[in-house]
């Protein structure tokens, strides 16, 4: 019996189909983050008490254009992806179209974390290392790790950026040098001149290495010196550049992510991909989402509006966040960051975990919507206020 979009509704209701569902936010986020198992991942996160300002996740979701197509798509869950009307290639066309590149420019990914993982293990090795910033994202690291495969990891400077003069130095001799701008966890960035001289310099220094750059948070960027590296990517041995759909897209529950840049990389990217990883509602899910520009603006003039009434809130607190230009915000609230998340999520707030070795002053709070974030800054003064008047009576 064939399975209609009518009976789908009818049997499941429509209400696990919201873009909230989609935007996987929760215990599942914390999970594919690599920070927890899933034993010790976060309980109840799914309940609507909760606010879930943990992962880096967009609160509305894809939109509703891109959910209808979600639906539309499970009649054809009984095929393969290669047996569908939708598969892989039409994607691949879209992103080429978009992006001003050929179809073999570009490799899709169940999330930019697979690509992630599939650089590493395609470029380094016990004699060819990985060059990263610290704190980054870890999965670089952590993948580089689980092989084998020396990590160095430089600091960052003194403006929580990634420091280019020493990630330039490290990677000397690197199979894989990762510069992720903007940086997660700080929300920092550098702008167009910068990373374009960061990549000659890496070029000139180590023409074997390969240039990964995560643009994850690109669709966020306010700062005007910024500009994607996808022009780069293009025309540069050696280079490429790695994004998402699970960010501005909001489709993170999904898991489409996507690479560019230069065709050996990307030849030999492929070659790791496991078959068939992302899913047929993904696929075309992603596609929708790349004919609907406006959804991004309008998301990014949300968060934007969102995270200046999050930070002015701290800052009137006393509590100062780095530039942020992603849709989360790195805060120096000036103590130990455990003790401040398990005591706002007794209070209903999931905020960041430890990234060290800023474990003990910066906290990293992703931008919910304006509601919620209301709701967690009252939170957060309460919290904070009564952890301030613990400690000075302790003194």
């Amino acid at each position: 019996m064939s399975l209609s979009r009518r009976r789908l509704f009818q049997r499941f209701g429509a209400a696990p189909l919201n873009g909230e569902w989609i935007a996987a936010r929760g215990r599942e986020a914390a999970v594919a983050e690599g920070s927890l198992d899933y034993a010790q991942a976060p309980r109840g996160a799914s309940s609507s008490n909760v606010i879930r300002i943990a992962s880096n996740e967009n609160p509305l979701g894809p939109g509703q254009h891109v959910v209808d197509v979600i639906v539309g798509k499970f009649p054809e869950a009984g095929r393969y992806p290669f047996n569908a009307r939708e598969q892989e290639p039409v994607l691949v066309k879209a992103l080429a179209s978009k992006l001003g590149m050929t179809n073999d420019q570009i490799v899709l990914g169940a999330g930019s974390g697979e690509i992630l993982s599939n650089a590493v293990r395609a470029f380094t090795s016990p004699t060819k290392p990985l060059a990263t910033a610290w704190p980054t994202f870890e999965n670089p690291r952590d993948t580089a790790r689980k092989i084998g495969a020396e990590v160095r990891a430089v600091e960052l400077d003194a403006n929580l950026r990634v420091d280019i003069d020493k990630l330039v130095e490290a990677s000397k001799g690197a199979g894989l040098v990762f510069f992720c701008n903007p940086n997660n966890p700080t929300a920092t960035v550098h702008g167009a001149p910068a990373v374009a001289d960061f990549v000659k310099r890496v070029r000139a220094a180590s023409p074997d290495t390969v240039i990964l750059i995560d643009e994850a948070y690109h669709d966020y960027v306010t700062d005007p010196s910024y500009k994607t590296a996808m022009d780069i990517a293009k025309s540069t041995p050696k280079v490429f550049v790695a994004r998402t759909f699970s960010k501005a897209f909001g489709m993170a529950g999904l898991r489409v992510g996507y690479g560019v840049g230069d065709k050996e990389v990307i030849k030999a990217l492929n070659s790791y991909r496991m078959p068939y990883a992302i899913n047929l509602p993904a696929i075309a899910a992603a596609t929708a989402g790349l004919s609907n520009q406006g959804h991004i603006d309008q998301e990014r003039a949300r968060n934007t509006s969102v995270k200046a009434f999050t930070v002015k809130a701290f800052e009137q607190m006393g509590f100062k966040a780095t530039d942020s230009q992603a849709n989360f915000i790195f805060v120096n609230i000036n103590r130990p960051v455990a003790a401040f998340r398990d005591a706002c999520r007794a209070a209903g707030v999931m905020v960041g975990r430890d990234f060290p070795p800023y474990e003990k002053t910066h906290c990293r709070v992703s931008i919910g919507t304006q509601a919620e974030m209301e709701r967690a800054v009252t939170v957060f003064k309460k919290v904070l206020g009564s952890q301030s008047n613990t400690n000075q009576a302790g003194q």
